[in-house]
């Protein structure tokens, strides 16, 4: 039951941060040329912003359970006098997912900064600069995600 609990938490967390990058890259911000870039740019921010805070929420909780799911595994492995040898889809998609969360600190800690400053100063050519690069970031993440998603629903051809 606890398993179930667990993965569930890993698999809506994951739904969040990619449905999330989905919606902003091909939903929003092709609906934004509409506006003038000062308009444009706020609004990004503003969106931003509230995303990222749920992105950092979903990695944490995608992190503790997963690795929790992993070591309950192992431990029933070895437990029942097996050796755990963890499947190359789960390396996968570990090691896929902290590269994601390396890139998602990036644009949050870097390139997000940037276009807070922007905002502050009223400068929205910087403020589309860095916009431009942290969709580059995101298009990055979401294909990082995707492969995730493929590779553990279809396994690794081997």
């Amino acid at each position: 039951m606890l398993y179930a609990a667990l993965k569930t938490l890993h698999l809506l967390a994951i739904i969040v941060w990619v449905g999330g990058m989905v919606f902003a890259h091909f939903f929003l911000r092709p609906a934004l040329p509409v506006f003038e870039p000062a308009v444009r740019v706020r609004l990004m921010h503003a969106v931003l912003g509230r995303f990222f805070g749920a992105v950092l929420v979903a990695m944490v909780v995608t992190l503790v359970t997963g690795l929790w799911m992993i070591g309950n595994v192992a431990k029933q492995v070895v437990q029942g006098g097996g050796h755990f040898s963890m499947p190359l889809e789960w390396t996968v998609m570990a090691t896929l997912g902290i590269v994601m969360m390396l890139i998602f600190g990036h644009i949050r800690f870097a390139l997000y900064k940037r276009l807070s400053r922007a905002v502050q100063a009223a400068d929205w050519p910087a403020g589309a600069a860095a916009l431009a690069k942290i969709r580059v970031s995101v298009l990055v993440n979401l294909g990082l995600g995707l492969l995730i998603v493929l590779v553990t629903l279809l396994g690794v051809p081997r």
